[in-house]
């Protein structure tokens, strides 16, 4: 079946298939591209009022993702995690995911589910853990990323960051959005997160 999101599914695989690193080009060798496609309902979120200045910082590689990113964002089915009761509204009203393939993605795929995070500017993604390994590979700077027991370290656009199975990961913004493209293998692809003093329903 043919859908408008097919375009947006091949440039998702072409930018991830340009990321010079080895863990990257593993993934994207082992994902079956040919996926069938899922009937969503649209479901913008607040988080989508960053999209336009994540898409203007995004690396060159990633601008024709990015502009259509941008052209279907309102028709795209995007996802929250957590409720206002869990980090407050500030938390909610910047934040959101989009599954482009997974379990609950617009394409279906039971082996591994990879889509886009958005986080806007000032924002804690406290410690969370799951038992799925992680691959990010963020679009735009000026984010600071923790892993393990380290501590905060800025990450720039591009750079591969790469989280275990059950290890605690946890990002912060600064003054600008982030957005990250993410991969899930390995676990549970809709596994309750455990995050500091309490577990929530999903995933980044």
């Amino acid at each position: 079946m043919t859908t408008k999101f097919d375009e947006l599914l091949r440039r998702f695989h072409a930018y991830l298939a340009s990321v010079d690193d080895a863990l990257v080009r593993d993934a994207v060798a082992r994902i079956g591209w040919d996926m069938p496609a899922r009937a969503l309902k649209p479901r913008p979120l607040g988080c989508l009022c960053h999209l336009d200045r994540a898409a203007d910082l995004a690396p060159m590689a990633a601008k024709p993702l990015m502009q259509l990113l941008v052209q279907q964002r309102n028709d795209l089915h995007w996802g929250q995690t957590y409720s206002e009761a869990d980090f407050g509204k500030d938390f909610i009203d910047n934040y959101g995911w989009l599954e482009m393939f997974g379990t609950r993605g617009h394409f279906a795929n039971d082996q591994v589910a990879a889509g886009l995070l958005i986080l806007g500017p000032d924002i804690v993604y406290p410690d969370h853990h799951h038992v799925a390994e992680e691959i990010y590979v963020p679009l735009t700077g000026g984010t600071e990323w923790r892993m393990g027991e380290g501590g905060f370290h800025m990450r720039e656009a591009g750079e591969v960051i790469h989280h275990a199975s059950n290890v605690n990961h946890a990002m912060r913004t600064g003054g600008e959005a982030l957005l990250a493209l993410y991969i899930w293998r390995g676990g549970p692809l809709a596994q309750k997160s455990t995050v500091t003093g309490t577990a929530a329903q999903g995933r980044d």
